[in-house]
């Protein structure tokens, strides 16, 4: 297992992170297995976890506690919050009077003293970021928390909390969390450039391009929209969609790739996301273990320059062929009131 530096924290984590999403209710609801699968890992040198508040309500993190029993001292353990954990409000989001109830809750479920690394899970429009980085700043001393970072952040708004760190003598985000596959590099433009220019770790999310780069879905086969992935997303995999086309394409040019060079397509859909050089870990997140083991088959596999430049001819870099945040869309688009002037400005302007 390769290892590599995070950020600028010192702490040395492995290229593989496990990522633990389907652990639970959402995807394997049978704890002794999950528990079994991050032994593997553990055990193949993987020390990096990273798991969230919000997956299976909880219940991924009371797994993952159980998983590090005896080990916590070995692993660097990441878990995030931001999204409703609960019914009422004021339980999410980004405000001081929130993250100080979700962290106590995390480290309750993950039975452990400290978090090596928090992330925000998602920017929050109505919370300043002075705020939450002041609060984050304050768990950092109490020592809940080693580290803090940010999670599918804009570029702009990765540079705005670094200004506000600067100006206000507050600790910064130490890690950026966005999505990366050979499927959408729209980060390549201008999230990883503001990541290596502040110096922060970078953990990406689904390489294998929520299914796509496994292999299981192929052009001109029949997808079952009735089981798996497909039945929390169908829009991002009938084939009636013509950027679902575009995807199958781009898929059956990797899978002969793949073949010239002797592995798998999730094995080379993995190694891609770990040659960027802002990129320090990649979240893998199986289900199974004959997942985990398809998935770190690779591990020690390392991409050469002449299948790097056939993968750019597939995705040009900074492209994105589907928008794999698209469950969030940002409030800019989403409220109106954000992008109409009211009815009576309107009509005086006119």
């Amino acid at each position: 297992m390769r290892y590599r530096v995070l950020g600028g924290t010192g702490i040395e984590v492995s290229a593989h992170c496990l990522g633990t999403m389907m652990f639970g209710a959402v995807g394997n609801p049978d704890h002794d297995d999950c528990v079994r699968i991050s032994h593997a890992g553990l055990d193949q040198g993987i020390n990096f976890v990273d798991t969230a508040d919000m997956y299976s309500a909880g219940e991924s993190e009371h797994i993952v506690g159980k998983a590090l029993k005896g080990r916590r001292d070995h692993v660097v353990l990441a878990t995030k919050g931001h999204f409703p954990m609960g019914e009422g409000p004021n339980r999410s989001g980004n405000s001081r009077r929130w993250i100080l109830t979700a962290v106590e809750e995390s480290l309750r479920r993950l039975d452990t003293d400290w978090i090596d690394l928090y992330q925000i899970h998602r920017p929050d429009a109505s919370t300043d970021i002075e705020e939450t980085l002041w609060v984050l700043s304050d768990l950092v001393q109490q020592g809940k928390i080693r580290a803090f970072g940010c999670s599918t952040f804009p570029g702009e708004e990765i540079v705005e909390a670094h200004h506000v760190a600067e100006r206000r003598g507050l600790m910064r985000f130490r890690t950026e969390q966005p999505p990366y596959s050979i499927l959408a590099r729209g980060i390549e433009s201008s999230i990883l450039p503001v990541c290596q220019r502040y110096r922060m770790g970078v953990l990406t999310w689904s390489p294998l391009a929520f299914g796509f780069l496994t292999g299981k879905y192929r052009r001109n086969q029949p997808i079952d929209l009735s089981t798996g992935r497909p039945t929390i997303r169908p829009e991002r995999f009938d084939p009636a969609i013509a950027e679902n086309v575009t995807k199958l394409d781009a898929v059956e040019a990797l899978v002969d790739l793949a073949d010239a060079i002797g592995c798998s397509l999730p094995e080379l859909a993995v190694a891609f996301t770990l040659a960027h050089p802002g990129v320090t870990s990649t979240i893998i997140g199986p289900r199974t273990m004959q997942q985990f083991e398809g998935i770190t088959k690779g591990a020690g596999l390392t991409l050469d320059d002449a299948t790097l430049d056939r993968i750019d001819e597939i995705v040009p870099p900074g492209t994105n062929l589907y928008d794999p945040n698209s469950a969030f869309p940002p409030p800019a688009l989403t409220d109106t009131a954000r992008r109409r002037r009211p009815l009576r400005d309107r009509a005086a302007a006119g």
